[in-house]
């Protein structure tokens, strides 16, 4: 492999080549909110950092189709987020679905060498390094879509796949290549399964197994009809969103304020990581934290009563509210709800779920 050329080529390939998207209507491809703009995006790519970046990932040469879709858009989460799929993974039968796709760069937290990106799900989720991590999924790292350049060596063309982290990394094909991928993608409208999933997660918040660190902090705070709280305000969520997740809407807040409540009779969070993270190389459910109590399970002691993903984001806006109101104030060691609102969180959260 020889050194990099000034316009972002390796001594050894042809120029980049353009035109892999005509005829493709881009109008409403993209998310342009708030979230999708401070957490995916960066400025167009220069030739410079295109070569520094694939160095970065290992030699990948990256598609000549990804960069010149991201020169025109550097990364972002999409509106047509579902693509068609031959054979079923831990998603769905017959779809895939992502949040976003990655920037080529280093600052946007999900960009190809940022803080949740591409080299970071390889050394700290243990994905297999067999290519390039291009898109995240709602299931918050538990599925990743990859360049799979196994077949084609480091300089080629290389295929789109699934890659399931519950399913002990099994790789699943998508499309032949990124731009077949991204032809292939559509919105979610194509494949409405909303009574279905409805009728699912409703059978999830109404009996699945609860976290270990969640029936710990039950019996901890002693509280006889906690179970059937907690799963009222769940179905009452699921319920009225079709599906199991905590957004920025009152009812999931109030779910985060339940969780930390539960989460305080076993521990006290210094920080807001302190409370949503698990340990460094945590493999069990010992050391409490929020992740592990209604989001994400381990594959050797799985739980039901999980939403499967959740979005940093909207948990962050959660915590400062609640510090900024004096709910959340600090105590010895770090942070517990002020006495009067942890006695008004009960009596609401029986009046939420129907239980008197």
């Amino acid at each position: 492999m020889g050194p990099a050329e000034p316009d972002g080529r390796w001594a050894d390939d042809a120029p980049r080549t353009t035109g892999h998207f005509d005829g493709i209507d881009f109008e409403g491809f993209w998310d342009d909110g708030d979230y999708s703009r401070e957490n995916y995006v960066e400025p167009a790519p220069a030739d410079e950092l295109i070569a520094s970046i694939e160095e970065e990932l290992g030699g990948y040469r990256l598609p000549d189709s990804y960069v010149e879709l991201l020169r025109m858009h550097n990364g972002g989460m999409v509106e047509r987020p579902c693509h068609p799929m031959a054979e079923s993974t831990s998603w769905a039968g017959d779809y895939i679905q992502i949040s976003g796709l990655y920037a080529i760069g280093r600052t946007a937290t999900w960009s190809l060498c940022g803080e949740l990106g591409s080299t970071f799900m390889r050394d700290e989720w243990g994905y297999p390094d067999i290519g390039v991590g291009i898109a995240d999924t709602p299931s918050a790292g538990h599925e990743q879509i990859m360049l799979d350049y196994r077949a084609c060596g480091p300089r080629g063309e290389p295929r789109v796949v699934h890659v399931d982290q519950e399913g002990d990394y099994r790789i699943t094909v998508v499309a032949p290549d990124f731009a077949s991928f991204v032809r292939g993608l559509v919105s979610e409208d194509e494949f409405d399964d909303s009574e279905e999933t409805l009728q699912a997660d409703l059978a999830i918040v109404r009996h699945g197994t609860l976290s270990p660190i969640v029936r710990r902090a039950l019996d901890a705070a002693g509280l006889q009809d906690g179970e059937a709280l907690v799963r009222g305000l769940a179905e009452r969520i699921v319920t009225e969103k079709g599906f199991f997740a905590l957004h920025a809407d009152g009812d999931s807040w109030l779910m985060c304020d339940v969780m930390f409540w539960l989460y305080s009779h076993l521990a006290t969070a210094s920080s807001f990581e302190d409370f949503v993270n698990r340990a460094e190389g945590q493999d069990d459910y010992e050391r409490p934290c929020y992740t592990l109590m209604v989001t994400t399970s381990f594959v050797a002691d799985p739980y039901g009563f999980c939403t499967g993903a959740y979005a940093e984001g909207f948990l962050r806006d959660w915590w400062d509210a609640k510090v900024e109101r004096g709910n959340l104030v600090a105590a010895v060691g770090g942070y517990r709800f002020d006495s009067e609102y942890a006695t008004q969180l009960l009596r609401v959260l029986r009046a939420t779920g129907g239980i008197g």
